[in-house]
């Protein structure tokens, strides 16, 4: 692997399951922004369907302490063990990396699950700091989803 490819992963312990959490970013992306206002502020579905395949999502999210876009492939999906992949087709990202992909995965505990976010880039050139900043947004992201799904739970 030369220097300028890369792979940051991270794990996030929620209450909610796995199935639940998983079912958020297949099928119900668009609802994201209700449960994370502050790091999502809305997600479009470009082409095929919501939880398939080769359908294009678009997301508008603030990171970095700006509004960005990424356009996103989902490469694919595996229901059954909770796991999900975007791969970056367009966007902000796309400035300092040739590929990006993001894969989510929940692995289901005694209570709640774990949730694995593994990301793996190509930058542009070896200057481009590692998008250590966009591992913490996905763990304050899942702690926002895992809120939103578990109160929804105690109603």
């Amino acid at each position: 692997m030369s220097s300028d490819c890369g792979k940051l992963e991270t794990d996030v312990e929620i209450k909610a399951s796995a199935a639940k959490f998983h079912e958020m970013f297949t099928h119900k992306p668009h609802h994201i922004s209700n449960a994370s206002n502050r790091n999502i502020q809305g997600c479009d579905l470009h082409e095929g369907d919501w939880g398939t395949v080769g359908s294009v999502v678009y997301w508008n999210y603030f990171h970095d302490g700006k509004a960005k876009v990424a356009k996103e492939l989902i490469e694919a999906i595996d229901a059954e063990n909770n796991l999900i992949t975007f791969k970056v087709i367009e966007g902000d990202l796309m400035e300092h990396y040739k590929s990006f992909k993001i894969t989510i995965h929940g692995t289901p505990k005694d209570e709640g699950c774990n949730v694995h976010w593994t990301m793996e880039y190509e930058k542009h050139h070896d200057d481009i700091e590692d998008p250590h900043t966009l591992l913490q947004f996905v763990v304050e992201l899942s702690k926002d989803i895992d809120a939103h799904l578990t109160s929804t739970d105690a109603k």
